[in-house]
């Protein structure tokens, strides 16, 4: 499967950003409170900012994380702190950001024939953080180039970074008099939110040679709407964007290639329904996890059945919800990707036969424990890595609820298949283990296709 898998080319789209990482100590934190004063933190932390409008919201927002243990991201609005974090901090570590700087990454990694990344704002600083072997698309006297990434940078173009704090249980560290000592392990994330970068489109002079990019690729990867606004400040809309975004799919579908988008929560309504209803039944396959098929089927009035997967969680009701979001939404593959189980839902008419399905899924599985284990893939042999990783402690009681599933709901006009994870009980990293499992199942799906 893996050579199947690399004899292919793909081509992604569109969010890619700078993680800029940060592995906080408590002098580092010590020196902030010092800077701003406990009073004046504390009075902001009553304040409670929704979003990082400068340093103090910053760092009211941190130590609040802090005290409590949990993961938490908050939205930088002011594009003027850029200057004030890098001076400020020290990053341990930049990699890429984004599901599509992530997968055109993880492609390169795994040495896939060619992999073409669109991203529509690209500055040094974020054309370096890819991997060799990833191509851009440029114009060029009326021409389609591809050229190395890391040669097509254009000065002055707006960068997106989202930075982490990654904190550990135990650290401690004074406000004022009071002694904190941070209870559990997790990340502080302050991720970029300009208007500048929320626009997903390709390019004008690009756009008349999507159906040329589409020509020299098996497969679309694309994401990133999430980034969208509902109103800009120039006039423009999410409906423009979203009219962009449909005739770049059109596009591309010309040459006759499958299309994959993957989901990403979209916590304003209207703006959710505009993207599943405008894009999804535009594509051939759509990736998400267990939560974002309740976050859907809200949005399509089916609120009951959201409220039951949100509440109980059970494979059944993701498996309903399902099939309901492929027949409204009318795309060809569900891929469904939770921590203990990977899902298919098609239509009975798909060429793949339920063994082809679930081995697309295991190879997507398999590519993830790789991942997991050894915090990225860099060479196409790191994938033997994740053959080693067993599949996770629930298997049997996944395949149980399976089986029960299956004779309560009407599965006759669809292929349902469902498939236990591998999981790494230490990974290494846990970044865009999503984005890895939806690119490695869509990769295997199309090579499996081809076989037909």
């Amino acid at each position: 499967m893996l050579d199947e898998v690399r004899g292919l080319s793909a081509y992604t789209a569109y969010n890619a950003n700078v993680d800029a990482i940060v592995n906080l100590k408590a002098e580092i934190v010590q020196n902030l409170i010092d800077s701003f004063g406990a009073d004046e933190i504390r009075r902001r932390i009553e304040e409670y900012p929704r979003e990082i409008r400068e340093p103090l919201d910053f760092v009211a927002r941190l130590i609040h994380a802090l005290k409590t243990g949990k993961p938490m991201a908050v939205p930088l609005t002011n594009e003027e702190m850029h200057r004030w974090f890098d001076e400020t901090f020290k990053y341990d570590m930049e990699r890429i950001g984004g599901q599509a700087g992530i997968i055109a990454n993880l492609m390169a990694g795994l040495k896939v024939k060619k992999v073409i990344a669109y991203t529509p704002f690209l500055p040094k600083r974020l054309a370096e953080l890819f991997r060799r072997g990833v191509l851009y698309p440029v114009v060029e006297e009326g021409k389609l180039k591809l050229r190395p990434i890391q040669e097509a940078y254009r000065e002055g173009d707006p960068l997106k970074v989202n930075r982490i704090f990654e904190f550990r249980k135990g650290m401690k560290f004074k406000l004022g008099d009071e002694v904190i000592e941070v209870p559990h392990s997790g990340r502080f994330i302050v991720s970029s939110r300009f208007e500048s970068i929320s626009r997903i489109e390709t390019r004008d002079e690009l756009r008349p040679f999507l159906p040329e990019i589409g020509r020299q690729v098996d497969g679309a990867i694309l994401s990133g709407y999430q980034g969208l606004r509902l109103q800009y400040s120039d006039g423009k809309d999410a409906n423009y964007y979203l009219r962009k975004a449909k005739e770049d799919i059109m596009a591309l579908k010309e040459a006759d290639i499958k299309v994959h988008v993957e989901f990403a929560s979209i916590q304003d309504r209207k703006l959710r329904k505009k993207v599943v209803t405008n894009i999804f039944p535009l594509v051939d396959s759509v990736g998400m996890d267990e939560a974002e098929i309740a976050y859907i089927l809200s949005v399509l009035g089916y609120r009951d059945l959201a409220d039951r997967i949100f509440t109980y969680n059970r494979i059944e009701d993701a498996i309903l919800g399902g099939m309901i979001i492929l027949d409204e939404l009318n795309f060809e593959i569900l891929q469904v990707h939770t921590i203990y189980y990977l899902m298919y839902i098609t239509h009975r008419d798909n060429p793949l036969n339920e063994d082809e399905l679930a081995k697309s899924l295991e190879f997507g599985t398999t590519l993830a424990a790789a991942r997991a284990s050894l915090g990225d893939i860099t060479k196409p042999e790191d994938y033997e890595v994740g053959l080693k990783v067993p599949f996770n402690e629930r298997s049997d009681y996944v395949k149980l609820r399976f089986e029960e599933a299956k004779r309560k709901l009407r599965m006759r006009e669809y292929k349902v298949v469902v498939v236990p994870t591998r999981l790494v009980s230490n990974p290494v990293s846990t970044v865009g283990l999503g984005d890895t499992i939806s690119t490695g199942t869509f990769l295997s799906y199309i090579a499996l296709l081809r076989r037909h």
